[in-house]
């Protein structure tokens, strides 16, 4: 017959989650975490009341040993990423020095339910647990972790609930035109009485030499250069101009006095990541908001020469006055530059097509600074030979081709057939949220407005890429009849100012054929 079978308990005699002894007393290792979200008075008083108490509280446990309380001020609770005091007590934690963590509540530790449940499982499998006071939970305690996950939940839709009320109020400035600029990084503007956007005319100089010198022919990197060298300061206050600032600069329209709002948008509440708005959310333009530094045709001149540097058959260069305004008559590339006898006393810089020795080989010649000077000289000599007889051609060409009138009407009842054509895809939404009908005939009355509304919006960029064009062109011929005033005999030495005045281009097609191309279109051969 067989035996009975005998189970035979063997008590446990090692902490399941260190080394020691069970029967061994070991003071449990504790530190408190204190956060608040925001720097003002109030919460900076309530952070400091935190970290009081849980260093008294800490310190009053006899079966406890006080580590340290770490903290975070005026971080949001959403993410972990930034958060230097918490990321710190976790790496502690995970170094086996914190047997127990103490904080006010859910809410503090975490609002986002995943960090908070990965955390608190990863400080599980150390042998860390966490005790949340307002909620009374403990981390190590069997429904611990279902009231955790409820708990954090919570205090994500609370998140939450605070991210939509914050950005309806956002979006109703923004609908109302009420514009905010970051006024100690925002270069040549200041915060006026009303909040709105006033000039700093100190800062505003810069802002226009900046606009002058890329018409001049600088590129964004050679202006930021410039800048550099002369040790004007930057708009966040430091000594190295950035490209990138200087291109922002030249494509902000508030410089224009206009306002583009909700450029950008926050796509996660949780993650705070933001992208460029590309018509998921509304944006508002708000004309004529507070008085420009720059013009709106110098601004729309700007916006313009991009385009032209960016439409090159050859990749645009400015960081010499002749570069990227001499083209070659054979295959329509820019020259540039190169040094010839470098090492020796014949050096000296030519210019020359930039393709010259690839594949099929240009006939162009190449040519020295001082015969482009040279020529330079005799165009403009010879373009100021009737210059007054010029200047009233320029001036009625520019009164009656650059005239935007006619176009601004078309735009306006553009724009007021778009906004009945969403007043009637809004009711028609509505409609059918409210009466039950025939969803595909639905569909297409639907599809078929918002057909409409792209024809009409289509035309509507049209005329407004044409208004900008009018108005770019008439200040290119206003600011060409200035140069042209201003000289007032023959010129007799070359002037930087009368290059970047009057010259559009020079295209070379041989050494006594060099065609000069004028800003207001007119061709001179020498």
């Amino acid at each position: 017959m067989a035996k009975a079978k005998t189970v035979t308990t063997i008590p446990a005699t090692v902490n399941r989650f260190n080394s020691s002894p069970i029967t061994q007393v070991k003071k449990r290792r504790v530190a408190g975490y204190a956060r608040v979200s925001t720097d003002t008075d109030e919460q900076f008083t309530s952070y400091e009341a935190q970290v009081d108490y849980y260093t008294n509280y800490i310190k009053s446990r006899e079966d406890w040993e006080f580590v340290s309380v770490f903290t975070d001020e005026g971080i949001s609770g959403t993410s972990t990423k930034h958060r230097e005091g918490f990321r710190k007590m976790i790496e502690e934690a995970m170094a086996g020095k914190l047997d127990l963590i103490i904080t006010k509540s859910v809410s503090r530790f975490a609002r986002n339910t995943v960090d908070s449940l990965s955390t608190i499982r990863k400080l599980k499998e150390i042998g860390c647990e966490c005790y949340f006071e307002k909620e009374n939970i403990w981390t190590f305690d069997g429904k611990g972790e279902l009231l955790l996950t409820i708990m954090s939940s919570l205090a994500q839709e609370e998140s939450r609930s605070i991210s939509e009320n914050v950005k309806w109020g956002h979006r109703k400035r923004f609908a109302d035109g009420k514009v905010s600029v970051p006024f100690g990084r925002f270069l040549g503007y200041k915060r006026g009485e009303d909040g709105n956007l006033v000039i700093d005319e100190d800062e505003a100089v810069t802002v226009r030499k900046i606009y002058r010198l890329f018409l001049s022919g600088l590129t964004p990197h050679a202006v930021a250069k410039r800048l550099t060298s002369e040790g004007i300061p930057t708009p966040g206050g430091k000594d190295k101009w950035n490209p990138s600032t200087i291109k922002s600069i030249l494509t902000n329209e508030k410089y224009k006095g206009d306002a583009l709002l909700q450029k950008e948008f926050t796509v996660d509440y949780l993650t705070k990541k933001k992208k460029t708005n590309e018509g998921e959310v509304p944006q508002y333009y708000v004309e004529n908001n507070h008085e420009p530094i720059i013009s709106p045709e110098v601004f729309e001149m700007v916006q313009q020469e991009f385009e032209r540097r960016k439409d090159g058959s050859s990749r645009y260069s400015g960081v010499d006055i002749f570069s990227s305004k001499i083209k070659c008559g054979c295959c329509g590339s820019y020259f540039g530059s190169k040094v010839w006898h470098s090492t020796d006393k014949y050096r000296r810089i030519i210019w020359q097509c930039n393709h010259k020795f690839d594949g099929q080989k240009c006939t162009t010649p190449h040519l020295t600074e001082d015969e482009i000077k040279a020529a330079f000289i005799k165009a403009v000599n010879k373009l100021l030979k009737n210059k007054n007889e010029l200047i009233s051609n320029i001036e009625l060409i520019r009164k009656t081709l650059c005239d935007v009138s006619a176009l601004e009407e078309q735009q306006k009842s553009k724009r007021t057939e778009m906004a009945v054509l969403i007043e009637e895809m809004n009711d028609c939404i509505a409609t059918n949220a409210r009466i039950a009908q025939n969803q595909e005939e639905y569909r297409k009355r639907y599809d078929s407005i918002v057909c409409r509304y792209e024809s009409a919006k289509a035309e509507y960029e049209k005329i407004e890429k044409q208004i900008s064009d009018n108005l770019a062109r008439s200040e290119v011929m206003s600011a060409f009849i200035k140069t042209l005033k201003k000289q007032g005999g023959a010129v007799t030495a070359f002037d930087d100012a009368l290059w970047g005045g009057l010259l559009d281009y020079l295209t070379v097609y041989k050494k006594d054929d060099i065609r000069f191309t004028f800003k207001d279109g007119t061709e001179i051969k020498v």
